[in-house]
């Protein structure tokens, strides 16, 4: 297995812990950064690593930042993307099993470095299992599809509207 990790400097220090982890697994890891706790936009990161992903050079990410939360959301904006946040192992093992989700993310403002070693190995080691799941992970999938095909682009985030103006 080949993994792409990135972050932004609020992980910096847990992505270096867990590219050491999965290296002592035999596992193949290319990092997208960042590599120094100077001030990065993660967006950039998590777009760059979605990307390889979905362009078939990598199977699995990990992405890393404060909260986990941003870089979550900026990888699943990549058509064909599923990226879960998980802080737990079940929902990790959930993430694989049920959602097929090719990117973990974790916060490191929120979790220590020896439990997201827990979370990413039972990531690593659980596989989709298809069934009813699979035909809710296809149902997501061609609504990506739909939207995509529609032109679907709107550049205005409505929920920032707030019914003012």
């Amino acid at each position: 297995m080949k993994i792409a990790i990135g972050c932004d400097h609020h992980a910096y220090r847990l992505k270096e812990s867990i590219k050491l982890f999965l290296t002592q697994m035999n596992i193949e890891v290319v990092d997208y950064g960042c590599h120094t706790e100077e001030a990065v936009d993660y967006p950039d990161v998590a777009f760059q690593v979605a990307s390889e992903i979905r362009s078939g050079n990598f199977e699995r990410g990990i992405l890393l930042c404060g909260t986990g939360i941003g870089v979550a959301i900026a990888a699943g904006k990549v058509p064909g993307i599923r990226a879960a946040l998980c802080h737990d192992i079940y929902s990790a093992e959930r993430a694989r099993k049920s959602n097929n989700a090719q990117i973990l993310t974790m916060g490191a403002q929120i979790i220590g470095v020896e439990h997201a070693k827990k979370i990413v190995d039972a990531w690593i080691r659980s596989e989709f299992q298809g069934g009813d799941s699979g035909r809710k992970v296809q149902k997501i999938i061609e609504q990506e599809l739909l939207y995509l095909r529609n032109g679907d682009h709107e550049e205005t985030d409505k929920s920032t509207n707030h019914g003012c103006g």
